[in-house]
């Protein structure tokens, strides 16, 4: 963790909103979002997991962490909007029934929505049954489901199962802490999971697509 990293921790945890984005205003150099949610926040977050395992902090200072770690990203958000990118593909994020961590969903969010994608954030812990009405009635391209912990890993194959069979046939992409493993080879076609362990991979991937014209070719 680098010492920026660190001190931001520091910030998240005395619940201080204010410092945390004046602090975020002097580290960064312009509108940077991958170096704000890869380099900054992220590590951040893991490193307050893992004070909670340890017993170092409270479920409230963790709690507490995460709402202003939360605000943080809608400010950023906020500010850094642009109407100018095309909206074309389409992409669905929501956490897994029973998964409660939507950090990392949000700023997946902002990534798609930096490359010009039409998104639809449905938040953590979404029942498969809502999933599946929401994508047969929306039809993104993209569905894109996140777990931190194994023992999501039941439902997040159930989930890839059900949506990946919906009408549309999106693919799948797979993010948090349980993605690097996991297989989905049995759960959906060939090629239609994309396993995406971290944000700068997402965000590499979604470059190297022209912002996101040919996602079915990259998955297929």
């Amino acid at each position: 963790m680098t010492e920026y990293a660190k001190q931001l921790t520091d910030l998240l945890l005395r619940g201080d909103e204010q410092a945390a984005i004046s602090y975020i205003d002097g580290v960064l150099a312009g509108n940077d979002r991958l170096t704000l949610y890869e380099d900054l926040l992220t590590p951040a977050m893991i490193r307050i997991g893992e004070l909670w395992e340890q017993n170092e902090i409270t479920v409230a200072d963790e709690h507490l962490a995460t709402a202003v770690c939360d605000y943080v990203i809608s400010d950023y958000e906020y500010r850094s909007s642009s109407d100018d990118a095309p909206d074309r593909k389409k992409v669905m994020l929501f956490g897994v029934e029973g998964e409660e961590h939507y950090i990392g969903l949000k700023m997946a969010a902002a990534v798609f929505q930096e490359f010009g994608w039409r998104v639809r954030y449905l938040g953590p812990n979404l029942p498969l049954r809502h999933a599946e009405t929401a994508v047969n009635a929306w039809q993104p391209d993209v569905v894109a489901m996140s777990a931190a912990l194994s023992y999501r890993l039941p439902i997040l194959r159930k989930s890839v199962q059900v949506l990946a069979n919906t009408d549309c046939r999106p693919s799948i992409v797979i993010g948090g802490r349980m993605a690097p493993h996991a297989s989905f080879t049995e759960e959906a076609a060939p090629g239609q999971v994309l396993v995406m362990p971290n944000l700068r991979e997402l965000h590499e991937w979604l470059a190297a697509e022209g912002k996101g014209a040919s996602v079915k070719h990259v998955l297929s």
